[in-house]
């Protein structure tokens, strides 16, 4: 329920006449006439009008007084998330030496009519390592070793990619002269049509990159080869770890093609290709993208010799997750303060500084008057007129940054032999800073947690806290552990719609957040395990009979999208603020569902299959799919038919 706020002074206009008569006919006794007419009690009814206006904004002081109530209890509102996007830079030709983008970059949306261009800045340094084919070797299934082919190319023989015939498994293994972190590779070869009995625009292939510990999977961003079929172009967005290993008895950066096992429906090799030829070089990086702006060396202030100190930064919001640095002015340089959370456990000579990333302001510790009559320094005080900087801050952030992939299309700041740049996926992390309202809701929940961590909904709570990317928690026991704590976590995706399983995996800055925050707020002997919750996959089959007049693709595209809205585990389910946890699906509500789209005539069939995101295996058609309780749903692969009435 709501927080009941009190009426501090009940009286009305007419309440206030009444009590103006009684006291004039105490104090004015031959006063006798109180009509409405005589000039006096119009007076008095033109005050008591003015007082009634006073005392309605006098009753609404409760609501300012309970904001400071929330301000002396340290709740203060929770500032912008960051949304980061890869940001992939073209090279006009591919370079014999090295091409470095330098962090602070700007990379921007384009400017529209209705909105004002999206500014996002590369982090990181970014280098552009050149490369070229180097080796060539194949290996067939199970842990046979590779052969090395590479003479084979040389020489013109046209080595075959597979075995003969080609089984799941098999591997063509190509040879960089370097690693390439993050760049973009273009594969170029001359390939015979020989691999026949696949359908080249879905070939059961998969391509991956050494990374010095394992194969990690590749984005393949352009491919005209048809599976090796014919001449043309690979184009791989290989991974920022990719390193220099051996395969066999050569070093190189080792990139992979395997035959993986065809899904159903999905046609295999029954004659293995060939390769003739087959160059490589690089064409670009991809280098990770923020939607804030960096603030360098900025002098806030100059400091006056006393406690309490609060100066402000030129720019604000500051984004969250950043842990700032406060330098002071001393002989000779700059001195480093740290920054906390808050002064409860500083003493004088703690160069402590706290933070309101929501103002923009730098906070030094006050001094609390004692009950004899002395001061209390809870942090240090920076010495009368030295300087206070901020050596590096981000601001910005919120959902608006959220953009989808290939909105990043302009290079702010030039940078040579770079001729175009792009997000080949869209931007996540993104989030609004919280609301007065949401922070009034959240006031009662801190008292009651009191910052530490001993119930469920504390550790929900404290995790919520954490950080604003954190959408929803759910805290379940370990089954092996009565000490063990499970926090999962659910991260916040913005946007409705089909989403990437990738995105649900928790960002490792961000588990570190929740892990900082729940250390020093756990029971002694707690164990804590903070995890993304396992995702159940769901694919739904169904046949839909459209209306007259309905186009038949564009209402199969709405109930794709429909199925995605409501199997989601952020913002879907029967409330739209995400499947409940352990919910089964069922077949007659997705009945529901669909029937509700407009243009749908009548809901033929429907399908449940349980699906894994990761393998995509399937499972058989079910009428009820049920959920483990700590479980979420995912959509995966839905497939919608419609005919016409």
């Amino acid at each position: 329920m709501a927080i009941p706020i009190p009426n501090l002074d009940d009286r009305r206009f007419q309440d206030l006449v009444d009590e103006a008569k009684r006291r004039v006919q105490q104090r004015c006794p031959d006063w006798s006439d109180h009509n409405v007419s005589d000039p006096g009690v119009t007076l008095i009814e033109t005050f008591a009008f003015m007082v009634d206006q006073l005392l309605y904004r006098v009753n609404r002081m409760p609501e300012r007084a309970y904001l400071r109530f929330l301000e002396l209890i340290g709740v203060s509102l929770f500032p912008p998330a960051a949304a980061t996007a890869p940001a992939t830079f073209r090279l006009s030709a591919p370079q014999e030496n090295p091409v470095l983008v330098q962090a602070g970059s700007q990379v921007v949306t384009r400017r529209t009519e209705a909105a004002e261009p999206v500014v996002f800045t590369l982090e990181r340094t970014l280098e552009i390592r050149p490369c070229a084919w180097s080796r060539l070797a194949t290996a067939g299934a199970g842990d046979l070793p590779a052969v090395d082919r590479t003479d084979d190319v040389i020489d013109g023989r046209g080595p075959h990619c597979f075995a003969t015939p080609p089984r799941p498994g098999d591997t063509v293994y190509i040879g960089l002269s370097d690693a390439v972190p993050g760049g973009l590779v273009l594969l170029r070869m001359e390939c015979e049509v020989e691999g026949v009995g696949i359908d080249p625009r879905d070939p059961p292939l998969v391509w991956e990159a050494w990374t010095g510990r394992d194969w990690s999977g590749c984005e393949v961003a352009l491919d005209t080869t048809g599976g090796f079929n014919t001449p043309g172009d690979v184009e791989l967005h290989l991974p920022a770890e990719h390193a220099v290993s051996v395969v066999g008895t050569h070093r190189a950066g080792w990139l992979r093609c395997r035959a993986t096992e065809p899904a159903p429906g999905q046609p295999f090799y029954q004659a293995s290709p060939i390769l003739r030829a087959i160059t490589a070089a690089t064409v670009g990086a991809t280098g990770t993208a923020v939607h804030a702006e960096v603030v360098r060396d900025e002098v806030v202030g100059v400091s006056e010799g006393v406690p309490g100190q609060r100066f402000p930064l030129a720019h604000c919001p500051v984004v969250a997750g950043d842990r700032l640095a406060v330098e002071v002015g001393v002989a000779g340089g700059w001195e480093e303060w740290t920054e906390v959370g808050s002064f409860a456990a500083s003493g004088p000579a703690d160069r402590h500084f706290t933070v309101d990333r929501v103002a923009g302001e730098i906070v030094f510790g006050p001094a609390i008057r004692q009950p004899d009559g002395d001061f209390r320094y809870h942090g240090a005080v920076p010495a009368k007129a030295a300087a206070v900087r901020v050596p590096r801050y981000r601001t910005g952030g919120g959902r608006g940054g959220n953009i989808a992939r290939g909105m990043l299309a302009v290079l702010r700041d030039p940078v040579p032999f770079i001729s175009a740049v792009t997000n080949h996926r869209p931007a996540t992390g993104g989030v609004d800073g919280e609301t007065v309202a949401d922070a009034v809701r959240r006031g009662p929940l801190t008292l009651r947690t009191l910052d530490r961590a001993v119930t469920a909904q504390d550790y929900e709570e404290l995790t919520r806290g954490a950080s604003p990317r954190v959408a929803r928690v759910r805290c379940a026991e370990t089954p092996e552990s009565a000490n063990g704590v499970r926090v999962l976590v659910v991260p916040d995706v913005p946007g409705r719609g089909e989403l990437r399983f990738a995105d649900l995996k928790l960002a490792p800055d961000l588990r570190a957040d929740i892990e900082r925050n729940l250390a020093s707020r756990r029971c002694l002997g707690a164990r804590v395990a903070v995890e993304p919750p396992v995702y159940q996959g769901v694919t739904v089959v169904a046949q839909l009979r459209a209306r007259a007049r309905v186009v038949p693709e564009a209402l199969a595209e709405r109930a794709t999208d429909a199925l995605h809205n409501y199997l989601n585990p952020v913002s879907g389910g029967p409330d739209g603020h995400g499947w409940p946890f352990g919910r089964p699906v069922q077949e007659g509500e997705m009945f529901a569902v669909l029937q509700r789209i407009p243009g749908v005539e009548m809901v033929d069939d429907v399908l449940l299959f349980a699906a894994d995101p990761v393998t995509g295996a399937r499972g058989d058609a079910v009428t009820r799919l049920d959920i483990p309780p700590d479980a979420l749903v995912f959509s995966y692969g839905h497939q919608v038919r419609v005919t016409r009435s």
